[in-house]
Parts: C-alpha cells; sequence; structure tokens
C-alpha cells in the first residue's frame, strides 16, 4: 500500500507538469491555431494545412497528455480517500498509483525534448568496426536491436542501404526511423557500442571484444530549409541486390552521391559519400540521398551549434560525440551505459530492443543542458 508521502510526490510532480507546460497558455495556443484552420480557402495550399494540422496536433497532444495525468492523480487521490473506508483494496490503490506514475513520468520524458529536432524522424548509420567477421555480426545485432525497438513503438523503419559483411553480420546500414520524437528519443544512442562476448566464429571460444560506431542525425524535410550548393554534388549509379528478409528491400538500381563539403569555419573541404539502394527506382533512391545529405548538413550545423553552448555551459558534464557509451558483456549478464552507470542484467530483453531504460537515463540526467 503506498504511503501519504507518495501521494503527495504524485499530487506534486502533477502539479509542476501544468506550470513546466503552461497548460493555460496551450489552452489559449491551441484555440488560436484551430482558427486559423476555418480560414476562407485554407485547404487550397495542402502543404501548408498539412502543416497547421501538425501543429495543433502537437499542441493538443501536450493537453490531452496532461489530462491524463491529472486525471489519474484525482483518481488516486479519491481512492486513497476510500480506502479509509474500506471501499477499494490496497491492490486497486497500488495498481493506480502504478499508473499514475508511469504517466507522469512517460510526460516529463517527453517534456525534455524540447529541442527543434528532437521531434524530427531519425537516420541511424552502424558501421562495423575492426575484427571482421566478430564486429560486423556485433553490427547486424544491434540493427536488430534498433529495428525492435522501433517496431514496438510504432516507428515506421526503413533500410535505406546495407552493406553484408564478408561472412556474415553486416559492415554497414542506414536506417530511417520516422515517428514522434524519433530522434529526440535515439541521440542517446549516439557512440561506440562495446560487446564482450565468448565468440561463436572463434574454434579456441575465447573471450572477444568487439566494437561497432552508432552515428544518429534528425532526418529533416522540406519545412526545414537546408543549403546544397549544386556545383559540388556528383552522381555515380550502380546495380546493386538487397538481402531479402522483412526489412531489407530487394532493389535493383542504386544511387551514390558525393558532396564536396567545406566547413565554413576552418574552409577544410572533406567529401560526403551517401550510397542510397531503398527503392527499385532511381529518380526515388536520387531523392531520398539528397534527403538524407540534407539531414547530414543539417546535423552538422547543429554539432557547431552545441559545441558553442558547450564552451557557454563548460561547468557542465560533457559528452564528447563518438565515445565509447555502452558495454555489452554477454557472459557476466550485464549491460552498463558509461555515461549514466545505469546498468541491466536483462541482456537479452536488451538485444530484443528493450533500451527505454537507458534512454530514459541519458535523457534524465542530460537533457537538461542539450549535451546530447
Amino acid at each position: 500500500m503506498i504511503t501519504i508521502d507518495q501521494l503527495k510526490d504524485v499530487k506534486e510532480r502533477t502539479e509542476a507538469l501544468y506550470r513546466y507546460l503552461d497548460i493555460e497558455n496551450k489552452k489559449v495556443q491551441v484555440e488560436e491555431e484551430q482558427l486559423r484552420t476555418q480560414a476562407p480557402g485554407f485547404w487550397d495550399d495542402a502543404k501548408a494545412a498539412e502543416e497547421q494540422m501538425k501543429k495543433v496536433k502537437g499542441i493538443q497532444k501536450w493537453l490531452d497528455g496532461y489530462a491524463d495525468v491529472k486525471s489519474l492523480t484525482d483518481e488516486l487521490d479519491l481512492a486513497f480517500e476510500f480506502y479509509k473506508e474500506e471501499m477499494v483494496t490496497e491492490q486497486e490503490v497500488d495498481d493506480l498509483y502504478a499508473k499514475a506514475i508511469q504517466a507522469i513520468e512517460d510526460l516529463e520524458l517527453r517534456n525534455m525534448l524540447r529541442q527543434e529536432e528532437d521531434s524530427m524522424d531519425a537516420v541511424l548509420k552502424i558501421n562495423s568496426g575492426a575484427g571482421g567477421t566478430e564486429s560486423q555480426d556485433w553490427a547486424q545485432m544491434l540493427m536488430r536491436m534498433y529495428l525492435r525497438w522501433g517496431e514496438a513503438h510504432g516507428y515506421k523503419c526503413t533500410i535505406s542501404n546495407l552493406q553484408e559483411g564478408d561472412e556474415a553480420g553486416i559492415k554497414t546500414v542506414t536506417m530511417q526511423l520516422e515517428g514522434e520524437f524519433a530522434y529526440g528519443f535515439l541521440k542517446s544512442e549516439n557512440g561506440v557500442h562495446r560487446l564482450v562476448r565468448v565468440s561463436p566464429y572463434n574454434a579456441q571460444g575465447k573471450r572477444m571484444t568487439s566494437f561497432a560506431s552508432v552515428f544518429v542525425t534528425p532526418l529533416v524535410d522540406d519545412t526545414i530549409e537546408v543549403y546544397v550548393d549544386p556545383s559540388k554534388i556528383s552522381w555515380d549509379l550502380f546495380r546493386s541486390g538487397g538481402a531479402g528478409g522483412q526489412n531489407v528491400n530487394k532493389v535493383e538500381t542504386g544511387v551514390r552521391l558525393r558532396y564536396l563539403y567545406t566547413d565554413p569555419d576552418t574552409g577544410v573541404e572533406e567529401e560526403i559519400l551517401i550510397e542510397n539502394t531503398e527503392s527499385r527506382k532511381q529518380l526515388e533512391n536520387r531523392e531520398n540521398a539528397m534527403r538524407l545529405l540534407k539531414s547530414q548538413l543539417y546535423d552538422r550545423a547543429l554539432q557547431k551549434r552545441k559545441a558553442e553552448q558547450a564552451k557557454i555551459e563548460a561547468g557542465k558534464k560533457k559528452i564528447e560525440w563518438g565515445s565509447q557509451i555502452r558495454s555489452y558483456v554477454f557472459d557476466d549478464r550485464r549491460v552498463k551505459d558509461h555515461r549514466t552507470n545505469y546498468q541491466t542484467s536483462d541482456v537479452n530483453g536488451v538485444m530484443d530492443g528493450k533500451i527505454d531504460d537507458f534512454i530514459k537515463a541519458y535523457l534524465m540526467e542530460f537533457a537538461g543542458g542539450d549535451n546530447a
């Protein structure tokens, strides 16, 4: 049975969310934005109308989320009183408490994703490290983990490029995960992932260490303006047969986009290479390759902005992109995140996509400082 202090905590967190989310102002906002949808000729510009409806839906979702929290908190408060009169059981009160806490934590977590890019879809790229088959197998295991996570959250998961390993596994994969706050949640996965296990590819059964890198960038859409210099673009075409399977499209024609990027601060030139083999149609592959290029350029500008902010907030704990972030030790049954020190013994669950607790621990510690 919950205590009076636990009930008090729920009520205080609910009141805090009312203030943090500025609920009264959001009620006014949603009314104003809905009025705009009733203007004559609203649907004449379908694209603009769609964006406006998306805006209304976004504000309304905050109001609905808070309404659910408030309703559960009120129910819990009432049930606590009813228990004193033996009208409800301890179990019923505890069940309501669990529901209220879950709803509060979900809304608190979403409230941390306030940056413009957090609400965007995500591009996730996995590269196997040195070590041949062992690392390539590890990269494929990570790909499966993120696909399972995406599917469990109702995200649309698409593989836009896949290069298979020499004997097993994959050398690299680029995936798109489309859904609400996909980038906001997955930005916590950016970095090097380390596997320690007894290798199935080693005849002596030795314990092996493998590495794979994960890069996550926001997937920009037409509402985000990113300048691409057409004179810096070149294209190669190639035919590629992709592996079959539930999540991998068979492909016929691939495109390779090369973009000569010049760092605006240093003047250093670098070639950005993007391959896309998602569609059977060359034109669609070209369009998606351009979208991925814009996502990379947007992300570079984003990282510069964050680097400048990090200088200002030098006293805050810093996260280095590309550093080793998590270790998966199979025989010790342990997965540990080195940034938050959160760990679990549920290795099989993690590899099946249950990484929400890692994401939550990261956001709770770092999202407020936007060092993601």
